[in-house]
């Protein structure tokens, strides 16, 4: 349906799951099974998502997968607010992280905008 590797929305996602990595491989060993992997998870669910509906067979489709990715990018700002409370992730690396996904969400938004009107363009 759309090329992937030409979405801006997606390389900047698989960008952020690099980062999220890179921050979360600092996590003490006891959290590899708590919230270094959910964070991870989420993380790559991002771009993941994003993936998935670029693939699929509809406009509807998509926006419902970018819908599900924009979920996955405040649960992993959920975690990362976590994170920092618990002293796991520093002040700077939580703002840095959270400039991205913010700039994703509204990427997001705005995409997710742009197929409403291509959609109804065509009604």
């Amino acid at each position: 349906m759309h090329n992937l590797k030409e979405l801006k929305i997606w390389k900047k996602a698989i960008d952020l799951a690099v980062e999220v990595y890179q921050v979360t491989s600092l996590f003490p060993l006891e959290e590899k099974y708590g919230l270094t992997s959910q964070i991870r998870r989420a993380a790559v669910s991002i771009s993941s998502n994003i993936a998935e509906g670029a693939g699929r067979n509809s406009e509807k489709e998509f926006k419902h997968f970018l819908g599900i990715a924009n979920g996955s990018s405040y649960e992993l700002q959920t975690q990362l607010f976590i994170s920092n409370k618990l002293s796991l992730i520093n002040n700077e690396d939580l703002e840095k992280l959270n400039h991205c996904i913010d700039e994703l969400q509204k990427m997001n938004y705005g995409f997710q905008n742009m197929l409403n009107k291509k959609s109804s363009n065509f009604k």
